[in-house]
């Protein structure tokens, strides 16, 4: 059996889950049963049918509601591992570093250009941080007091999971230096991303060690979970960019947060309208049971 979770931005109306009863039928779905009004935004739909063709047509029911179908079984995530920039802070780091050495604009259209998937990741890593040569150190602390933010429900989404003992990962191809205390700040119990040289207090324009690209980011995944001794049925990842495309694939639900087309498109679930939070509304956890604060 399958489930189809309708989260609205702000509240779901009878006509919303009517028009998606009606969608789940035009694919032949037989719905088992549906739950009472979530939070006054969320409802679940229990049905038996093909989950792809449930989702392609749930997706056209219009307003600002996201759509999750997955299956029953192993709906609540043990594992949750999640990509840094553009998905659990609001920017992307090496833009913002890039705009105290005055070549934001340069930098960030090839970061974007490489989320798109139109670039190999390392190459292009590999040659912004380049361009980041004699920058002073001192940048980077400057750049996460005043650029780097948290996104709106990822403190709450982590800690909610970590509180039932799901273990937690932040894995970025970003840097070390931003990822350590965004990890200790959302609540992640570990973290993974690049290491900036350093000499003199200037940036060397070159990177240390292995690099986390998407290949690395499917590495951790397993990794965690088989030392957790867990399928990866019960892995949750998140991300937003064509390099977290092998992870969400891996995992056993991959989230597409606010995403590029690709990344979206290889995902489980899009999520385009709500916050970090509706992660918890997709395994089941209503605003009761959420770690606030």
């Amino acid at each position: 059996m399958f489930i189809a979770t309708l989260i609205a931005k702000e509240s779901l109306n009878e006509r919303d889950i009517q028009s998606a009863i009606v969608s789940l039928a035009a694919v032949d779905a037989t719905i088992i049963r549906q739950s009472e009004l979530i939070d006054g935004r969320v409802v679940d739909i229990f049905f038996q049918g093909d989950p792809v063709a449930a989702r392609v047509k749930l997706e056209t029911i219009g307003g600002d509601i996201d759509i999750a179908v997955q299956p029953e079984a192993n709906r609540l995530k043990k594992l949750l591992i999640s990509d840094m920039d553009s998905t659990m802070i609001t920017v992307e780091c090496i833009d913002e570093l890039a705009d105290y050495a005055g070549i934001k604009s340069e930098i960030a259209e090839i970061t974007e250009r490489a989320m798109q998937g139109e670039l190999d990741f390392e190459e292009a890593l590999r040659g912004r941080v380049a361009l980041l040569e004699g920058l002073q150190t001192a940048a980077i602390q400057q750049c996460l007091d005043e650029r780097v933010k948290i996104m709106p429900g990822a403190e709450i989404l982590v800690r909610t999971m970590a509180k039932r003992e799901a273990t937690t990962i932040l894995v970025s191809g970003g840097f070390t230096k931003f990822a350590s205390p965004v990890a200790q700040a959302i609540g992640f119990g570990s973290f993974h991303a690049n290491i900036l040289g350093e000499a003199g207090g200037l940036l060397t324009g070159g990177l240390e060690g292995q690099i986390v690209d998407s290949a690395r980011k499917v590495e951790v995944l397993e990794s965690a979970a088989q030392v957790a001794s867990l399928p990866l049925e019960q892995c949750i990842a998140v991300g937003d960019g064509a390099n977290d495309i092998p992870m969400l694939e891996r995992a056993g639900l991959g989230i597409a947060y606010h995403a590029k087309p690709k990344a979206a498109q290889a995902a489980d679930v899009a999520i385009k309208y709500n916050d970090l939070s509706a992660l918890l509304y997709i395994q089941g956890i209503a605003v009761d049971q959420w770690v606030i604060g």
